[in-house]
């Protein structure tokens, strides 16, 4: 490891996407440079605050870089801690880019370097393989951890439709998100070391609602999370930012039950836009962020030239560009479709963004993981309509 390298190592040991996953889970702020035999040109990615901002390889540069680099499966890489003075021409989540990266390297999009391995598979719906996303979360503060338990293959940790109060972080090993549809249950994605089972609501209600069922994908060791601790530090936020993370959790719980829908009618999905007019166009370059007093608001992706809806917001949720929530939703990557009726506020974007700089790492680490959860949901969600549409009988 050369002086000022904070990471350094083969990518037959680690993996771009892996890589990438360190990183970010710690914020880091530097520069990622890979060296590959079968390149004429070292790659370099730049990252700020976790997240990849450019990146060039060759004559190509910003994601078209990136995403290229994931064919380079053999190879040097180096990473080094130092301000990046890079303008932002990257602006998708890092997991929709690994997520991205994985698949086109699959689908053959992507030049291989390199000898390639894996594929993770799993039993999809209606005995079908399917392959499952699979998310990890920043490293555990185990401060926060005040009880474990070891969970062993096909034990349902979480039952859809039960109630619980509690969260989980996975010490190691992984579990299962499952939903039940009108067309049996459907696998969505799994969480490994360092992610959180639960949500928000739960450790600020008695009664949440479980949305989905939680199985374990061989022997998983969970922690559970001290709640009282993280509902004081919840209290003690603005009543703006307890909004924003409030609308974040409710986001996640909406996409994954759309998930559902999409899966069972993907034919009425496409009703709940009509009457709705853009209010925020996806890809176009906007700034703020507001809050909704009144009305409703359904954030939508174009995906093979129709809108897919998202997630349908209603009074007390948020919407617009908040630069640490990189959810994969508007304005970059979808729409804001506003009811007839809809009333908002704005929402002070540099405050909260202080605020959120402030609150304590393992609660800042639990907003920006829902966020990479809710952009992973969002790419399984627009994956489930291309594969329903495609089965679909045209009309007419």
């Amino acid at each position: 490891m050369g002086k000022g390298d904070a990471l350094s190592g083969s990518l037959s040991f680690l993996s771009l996407g892996e890589l990438l996953q360190i990183i970010g889970n710690n914020g880091g702020t530097g520069v990622l440079k890979i060296i590959s035999k079968y390149a004429p040109h070292p790659g370099v990615i730049y990252v700020a605050k976790g997240d990849p901002v450019d990146a060039s390889n060759g004559d190509r540069n910003g994601t078209d870089a990136l995403f290229s680099l994931f064919g380079w499966t053999e190879g040097e890489f180096t990473f080094s801690e130092e301000d990046v003075e890079k303008k932002n021409v990257i602006n998708k989540n890092r997991m929709e880019i690994i997520l991205d990266g994985s698949r086109m390297v699959d689908d053959g999009k992507i030049e291989k370097l390199g000898p390639v391995s894996f594929k993770k598979v799993a039993k999809g719906g209606a005995g079908k393989e399917k392959t499952l996303p699979v998310i990890k979360g920043p490293f555990v503060d185990y401060m926060y951890v005040v009880d474990e338990e070891e969970f062993f293959e096909g034990t349902e940790i979480v039952n859809e439709g039960s109630y619980g109060n509690w969260m989980y972080v996975v010490l190691e090993g992984q579990v299962e998100i499952s939903k039940e549809t009108d067309k049996g249950p459907i696998k969505i994605l799994r969480l490994s070391d360092g992610a959180y089972v639960g949500s928000i609501a739960s450790f600020l209600s008695e009664d949440t609602l479980r949305n989905t069922t939680v199985t374990a994908a061989g022997r998983v060791q969970l922690g559970m999370l001290d709640s009282q601790r993280l509902a004081n530090e919840f209290a003690a936020m603005s009543a703006e930012m307890r909004a924003v993370v409030k609308s974040l959790d409710n986001r996640l719980k909406k996409i994954t039950d759309n998930v559902a829908l999409i899966h069972a009618d993907s034919d009425g999905m496409g009703k709940i836009l009509r009457g709705k007019k853009a209010v925020i166009e996806q890809g176009k370059n906007e700034e703020r962020v507001f809050t909704i007093t009144s009305g409703s608001a359904t954030i939508a992706r174009k995906t093979d030239g129709v809108h897919v809806p998202l997630v349908e917001l209603a009074a007390g949720d948020f919407f617009g560009h908040l630069p640490f929530m990189k959810m994969g939703h508007e304005p970059h990557s979808a729409s804001v479709f506003a009811s007839t009726d809809l009333k908002i506020a704005p929402l002070d974007a540099t405050r909260l963004v202080k605020e959120h700089e402030s609150i304590s790492p393992s609660f800042r680490n639990i907003t920006e993981y829902l966020a990479i959860c809710i952009s992973v949901t969002t790419m399984i969600a627009c994956e489930a309509f291309r594969t329903a549409s495609k089965k679909s009988p045209k009309k007419g």
